[in-house]
């Protein structure tokens, strides 16, 4: 009876799961509109393009600091549109944004170009009139939905003074009671509240807006502070994607291709358990893409990072607890003994290892901007999810197995105990082939800074998008595809430069290309014209150049450094509260630096381009390192409860290094799988994305081995006396 109720269960598991993933497939149609399909996900300008509006301060040519204050306020309301906005200044008084996804330049211009002025104003209009507070003097702003006397809804923006500004409002109010204080957003009056008493409590509200969306757009405004630049609209038009549709097509099939081979890789080593987590994973693609969905995410390469680190860390936990059973079995224990444990052992290094990486995600959304939170996002749910699938899913699937008569041990895998390995007997080698290689790095960047290396003239090869450099117009006496493009143009242009950072946009509905490069110098310039011009038949008088500025401000990059040192502090908080020790903690932010330095290297010496997935790569394989460090201080610290008294801590740390050294090798092939797929099968540009990736992942797999037990042993053996 159990038999066939399990059977049951499971095909309806399968059944469901099957659904779910052609639910991303299809979608479902709910009053006229397609929902749930991964065609609706937003990709990004790298992906699909969207639409390009270029602002003209007016009046004057506008300060240096106000024209950076202007487009990092800017970049602040894009993100609000889509988290992966580009924003950049050209010339000396014109900004143009760049917002993923979008189709309606319209809608774009009305969210962005607004000054954002926001005053509440006394005697408005009279020559009594005074400004009592500015948008300055606002701490918070949000929309909502209140229910008036009438019993009729309305929507608000409910604001929040600052200190100083909750006194000033008092006063005002003191003065004005029975009176009206008028609220002006952008020289318009948006509500005129008539003062019924003195209002103490720091906060006010702003109603008359016809829909919540425009509410919620307001409060984003009036949150992010209005422009210290009078801005006009210049041009405004739809641009195509910066890779063409085969980024997009090469990207999803070597996807598929790195999960079929994860998955025929887990069932070849785990059997059964195998077969689980297979199906467990599937259903964790499906339901991230429906997320990603659900929650109108923007999704790009730094996005395409998230989800691949989630999808290893999925992995991961499964391997985790299918080492945990093969270990119980080989003492003699039941099929579901084995798994009941192995879940329950398996437990406190997944969840660390998850939380860690967590709480990191949640940082960077909450500090970083841009490509730093496009990451985030992805990450964050993709924690949350494969947690779900490997804990709750595959048990259960699992156990319907167990009942279905897969109840051998032959069929969960032998267990084969290693011997010890010596790893500490060989610590100062590891330590030395590191330090080659960090050095190496650093005498490089060095050598590159001074220009002491070819032509190089900077520590790293930093794109147009950290450092700006020169836009080009050009009109086309035909209209060629961003595949065309990429395919045939592309390369010409790089090989005039010698330079590979060349990013083409197509302007949508016509033959125009927007090309940007990095600063390059009369002659060469010269050169790339008549090669068009002979070559692809470019108009001769249609040139138009404009130096740019960094599509990444300096703002964003103090940011993104911010983010990064309070996730990296918050992880060594948890640390040292889940273990008790300060040089758990401390060896494993050692280790992560260890591991960003050895990429640095790379970067610097292959000469790989710096740019937005640059930031997205040193994060993803922060979020790796670390959760590879937190599986051997679990077995560590278990071993030390267990032998602590018994036996010489070096002998402890070499046994649990050993014991999830299978771990490691596996999660790092699954991983490296997975980024290696988009590297063989990617176009040009994911391959310069894929590359520093499995640099990493083979770097924190070998920091986590070789490199985070021996630091922390180094640090805590005194505390520890030697076995008798």
């Amino acid at each position: 009876m159990k038999k066939l109720k399990s059977s049951i269960l499971f095909i309806l598991c399968i059944a469901v799961i099957a659904g779910l993933c052609l639910l991303t497939r299809y979608g479902i149609t709910i009053n006229g509109m397609n929902k749930g399909s991964a065609q609706n996900i937003v990709l990004g300008l790298d992906l699909e393009g969207g639409v390009s509006v270029t602002y003209e301060a007016v009046g004057d040519v506008p300060s240096a600091e106000d024209m950076s204050d202007t487009v990092y306020k800017l970049q602040l309301r894009a993100n609000e549109l889509a988290a992966e906005s580009d924003v950049y200044q050209e010339g000396n008084n014109r900004v143009t944004v760049d917002i993923p996804g979008a189709d309606d330049a319209k809608e774009v211009l009305e969210t962005l170009g607004k000054p954002g002025a926001l005053q509440f104003v006394t005697d408005y209009g009279t020559d009594n009139e005074k400004v009592w507070l500015t948008g300055a003097d606002i701490a918070d702003a949000q929309p909502g939905v209140v229910t008036d006397s009438n019993n009729s809804s309305k929507n608000v923006v409910s604001l929040e003074f600052t200190e100083q500004g909750s006194k000033i409002f008092a006063e005002a109010t003191a003065q004005f009671v029975g009176k009206t204080i008028y609220i002006v957003y952008d020289g318009e009056i948006v509500s005129y509240p008539t003062v019924q008493t003195t209002i103490t409590g720091g906060t006010a509200q702003i109603d008359g807006m016809d829909s919540y969306e425009e509410a919620e757009k307001l409060a984003s405004v009036i949150r992010i502070g209005s422009l210290k630049v009078e801005l006009k609209e210049l041009t405004s038009k739809v641009v195509g994607a910066k890779l063409g549709k085969d980024a997009i097509s090469t990207s999803l099939f070597a996807g598929l291709v790195g999960l079929l081979i994860v998955c025929v890789y887990m069932i070849f080593v785990y059997r059964i358990p195998g077969v689980a987590a297979s199906i467990a994973l599937i259903l964790y693609v499906a339901l991230d893409l429906l997320a990603l969905n659900g929650f109108d995410m923007t999704l790009t390469l730094p996005g395409i990072a998230g989800i691949i680190l989630s999808i290893g860390m999925a992995v991961d936990a499964n391997v985790i607890v299918f080492a945990r059973i093969k270990e119980e079995l080989a003492t003699g224990k039941s099929v579901k003994d084995s798994t009941k444990i192995g879940f329950k052992k398996a437990a406190s290094a997944i969840v660390d290892g998850n939380v860690t990486t967590f709480i990191a995600a949640l940082v960077l959304m909450w500090r970083g901007t841009g490509p730093v939170q496009g990451f985030a996002q992805t990450l964050a749910i993709g924690i949350v999810l494969s947690m779900f699938t490997a804990m709750v899913i595959t048990r259960g699937i699992l156990y319907l197995m167990y009942h279905m008569g897969c109840d051998k041990i032959g069929m969960y895998g032998v267990y084969k105990e290693r011997k010890t390995i010596n790893f500490l007997g060989k610590k100062t080698i590891f330590f030395i082939a590191s330090s080659i290689a960090i050095l190496a790095g650093l005498v490089t960047m060095a050598l590159s800074s001074t220009g002491k290396i070819g032509d190089r003239e900077n520590a790293l090869n930093y794109s147009v998008e950290f450092q700006g450099g020169l836009s080009t117009t050009v009109e086309f006496d035909k209209k060629y595809s961003i595949d065309e493009f990429n395919d045939e143009i592309l390369p010409k242009i790089t090989e005039i430069t010698g330079d590979s950072d060349v990013v083409g946009n197509e302007v949508t509905d016509t033959n125009e290309y927007v090309i940007r490069t990095k600063e390059l110098d009369s002659k060469v310039m010269t050169t790339i014209k008549e090669m068009l011009v002979k070559d692809f038949g470019a108009d001769k008088d249609s040139f138009k150049e404009v130096s740019v500025s960094s599509t990444i401000s300096g703002e964003m990059r103090n940011d993104a450094i911010v983010a990064v040192v309070i996730a990296v502090i918050c992880i060594l908080i948890y640390i040292f509260i889940r273990f008790k020790d300060l040089g758990f903690a401390s060896s494993a932010v050692i280790a992560l630096l260890h591991d960003v330095l050895i990429v640095l290297a790379y970067y610097a010496i292959s000469w790989t381009t710096v740019g937005n997935t640059f930031i997205a790569c040193i994060l993803t394989i922060l979020g790796y390192s670390i959760n590879a460090t937190i599986v051997i201080f679990d077995r560590i610290r278990e071993n030390i409860a267990i032998d602590g008294n018994r036996t010489d801590i070096k002998e402890i740390v070499n046994k649990s290094i050993t014991q999830t050294l299978t771990r490691t090798i596996y999660t790092s092939f699954t991983t490296f799988v997975m980024v290696a797929a988009l590297y063989v099968l990617g176009v040009t540009s994911i391959k310069e994305f894929a590359m520093p990736l499995i640099v990493g992942i083979v770097c924190g797999g070998y920091s986590s081995v070789c490199i985070t037990g021996a630091l922390w042993y180094l640090m805590d053996r005194r505390k520890y006396k030697k076995a008798n």
